[in-house]
């Protein structure tokens, strides 16, 4: 038996006889320092480069144990699945270590039936939670969590919302379909506000939601023409109507908090604009600032990747670009990651309110040729956001793939953490006969990235 699995069968023991969850997170055992300088002193010969100085993994938390610790009965069988998907963000708590992280809509994956993908939901029970963390030493440990809930006090889950529209659910083996929940969120980036309460963005709207200090939806913006009937809590049709274009799976994933306290959303990728095939191809997507004192949108920018096999040599599908976090570094300066799967950048761009484009003719899908499908859009007359390049990420050894989550620690250094996918896998080989995890043994782990400038 491999110490990976030993460890887990512990650690379900354990929850058997009935150990609390803070005692659990506690006996969590993880892996290996990836770098050995600490930061706090200049040793002789460090490298003029980007490099890690600290790599912290989260050990294996039964992911029913801990769904079942925030809201009691809402996992039935959690088919091996541990703890994961808290990458998907990452935003500093306050306390020097500690973050404040967002999982996902929870474990998913897709298997082919008929030739067609189904997207499976192996846990729908599982409910997306706020979890604070904190690094110690090579360790990431579980300080507390919140559900996220509705207005009463129900799980919103992480089932997409509408059929037609979303992709259907199907159990574990994607054999039997779920029901759709108007309810559900695929969490992504997250901030939190003075006032202690948090606002999230989430994929499926794609739409931005503000939660209370205790985890509780108080309000979620939707595009207008949504339509997203049945959730319990208030919606609202604030965000622009174009944004209903968004890419399957692919809506608002990045989000910062400016100093004075308006919002950033990043699309994580073009809009299907007048299609799939345009959107797959192009390289300009969309960023978005909101004011939650006006409740609206004030601006709409365009943001232009570079060329897919730039941000990661050797891949040349266009589609795989994607931005997952965007991160505030001053008045109205941000930190734009892009990446694919297995690399990624980060810029440094100045929101100009002479690059707004909000309410013009780009916001209208009968636009033709769309914003999408521009080859060069500031040649088309478009103010495309202007960017530095701060870090290439990939040329950084130690850099964890699929990174989702980007904090900023200090003026030169950053805490990145990936999305382990709950340590799933596509296909019918994920779980085995008996219907538990075929674990891919990805983990959760933030990494400290010291850069060669103060930014």
């Amino acid at each position: 038996m491999s110490p990976h699995v030993a460890r887990k069968r512990r650690l379900r023991r354990s929850i058997a006889v009935g150990v609390p969850l803070a005692v659990v997170t506690a006996m969590v055992v993880t892996g290996t320092a990836m770098g050995t300088q600490d930061g706090g002193g200049r040793q002789q010969g460090t490298p003029k480069k980007a490099h890690i100085t600290r790599a912290a993994t989260l050990g294996n938390i039964p992911l029913g144990a801990f769904s079942n610790s925030l809201l009691p009965g809402t996992v039935a069988d959690d088919r091996g699945v541990d703890l994961g998907g808290i990458g998907s963000d990452l935003y500093p708590a306050g306390r020097k270590g500690e973050f404040w992280t967002v999982t996902d809509r929870g474990p998913n994956g897709q298997i082919k039936v008929d030739g067609k993908k189904r997207r499976t939901f192996p846990v729908p029970g599982f409910d997306p939670a706020l979890v604070k963390i904190r690094v110690s030493g090579d360790t990431v440990k579980v300080v507390s969590a919140m559900p996220i809930t509705t207005s009463s006090g129900k799980p919103v889950t992480g089932l997409p919302n509408q059929k037609g529209r979303d992709e259907a659910p199907y159990t574990y083996d994607a054999k039997n379909p779920l029901s759709y929940d108007p309810n559900g969120l695929d969490t992504e980036g997250i901030v939190r506000a003075a006032d202690n309460t948090f606002w999230l963005v989430d994929e499926y709207g794609p739409s931005l939601i503000h939660v209370s200090a205790r985890g509780k939806v108080l309000k979620r913006y939707v595009p207008r023409g949504l339509d997203l009937r049945g959730a319990d809590y208030p919606v609202a049709e604030a965000l622009p109507g174009v944004l209903l274009h968004r890419k399957k799976n692919r809506g608002f994933e990045g989000l910062a908090q400016l100093p004075g306290g308006d919002l950033v959303m990043a699309l994580q990728s073009p809009l299907s604009l007048p299609d799939e095939d345009a959107g797959d191809a192009s390289r300009t997507t969309r960023l978005l600032r909101f004011s939650p004192k006006k409740q609206a949108v004030t601006a709409e920018y365009a943001y232009r990747f570079d060329p897919v096999d730039v941000v990661d040599p050797g891949e040349d599908d266009t589609s795989e670009l994607k931005i997952s976090s965007v991160v505030a570094v001053g008045r109205d300066r941000l930190f734009v990651q892009e990446r694919t799967d297995k690399a990624a950048r980060l810029h440094s761009v100045t929101l100009n309110q002479r690059a707004n484009i909000l309410g013009g003719k780009w916001d209208k899908d009968t636009t033709k040729p769309s914003l999408e499908q521009l080859d060069d859009p500031v040649a088309s007359g478009v103010p495309v956001l202007d960017k530095r390049l701060v870090v290439d990420l990939g040329t950084v050894d130690g850099v964890p793939g699929k990174i989702e989550g980007v904090a900023r620690v200090d003026d030169r250094t950053l805490a990145l953490i990936n999305d382990n996918d709950f340590g799933m896998t596509d296909g019918a080989e994920a779980f085995d006969k008996d219907g538990r995890l075929v674990d891919s043994d990805v983990e959760t782990t933030v990494t400290y990235v010291k850069l060669p400038r103060r930014y």
